[in-house]
């Protein structure tokens, strides 16, 4: 395929090449690979869409999975969230991080879904020991947690698959959209300014929200901890 517009020594659309004794930041770096790989992505290149999917499948899983609260949906769910991604690449005007835009979307879709199972009758939950079947990170979300650096005793790896349990039925007792705030700022670990562009909220309000939603997961986990 033909890739001079993605070679290393290519500036990124709209902007100036930086100059030879110029050193940019990570953040800078990941734009620049950012916009390359959607340019690719816009040409409708499949190994850049695959490269997308590696690289974000596992967060927009989580993010999707916690708001749900069901495997089988959030898998569902998340598949669809990158077929919308590669239709609609064109339409990402890059206002926003690539992957701020890419929770926005997991956000909406995860909405839809549970409208469209609340219509149906049915609760998105599932019995909850598959949260710990499928090991969540409830880091940011960048890579899964060392599970493995050491071999866990029989009686600690059921402690934490229950408390893991906890966390997820409590949280999915959450208002809806108190949900979210936690997910993405203590799961997901976005800024404000991130998490006001995912929500459409302005900043004072997220952190209003997301204060009342702390103080009622923590009420409820400390009832399970007597």
């Amino acid at each position: 395929m033909h890739s001079d517009k993605d070679s290393p020594e290519a500036p990124p659309d709209g902007n100036a090449s930086p100059s030879a004794g110029s050193a940019l930041t990570d953040a800078e770096r990941e734009q620049i690979a950012e916009r390359r790989l959607l340019r690719r992505l816009r040409r409708g290149d499949h190994r850049a869409f695959a490269t997308i999917v590696r690289s974000y499948q596992q967060r927009v899983f989580n993010i999707v999975f916690r708001l749900l609260g069901n495997r089988e949906e959030a898998e569902d769910v998340a598949q669809d969230v990158f077929v919308t991604v590669y239709q609609n690449a064109s339409s990402f005007r890059g206002e926003s991080k690539f992957s701020t835009w890419l929770y926005r979307v997991a956000v909406n879709h995860s909405k839809n879904r549970l409208k469209y199972l609340k219509r149906r009758g049915r609760h998105a939950g599932r019995p909850l020991d598959e949260v710990a079947e499928r090991q969540m990170a409830m880091g940011s979300g960048e890579t899964q947690p060392s599970y493995h650096a050491a071999i866990p005793r029989p009686d600690d790896l059921a402690q934490g698959r229950q408390l893991e349990a906890i966390i997820q039925q409590e949280m999915a007792r959450l208002d809806e959209d108190h949900r979210l705030l936690v997910v993405l700022r203590d799961i997901q670990g976005l800024s404000y300014q991130q998490m006001a562009e995912v929500t459409g909220l302005n900043v004072g309000t997220i952190k209003s929200r997301l204060h009342r939603a702390r103080l009622a997961l923590k009420g409820a986990l400390a009832r399970h901890m007597k």
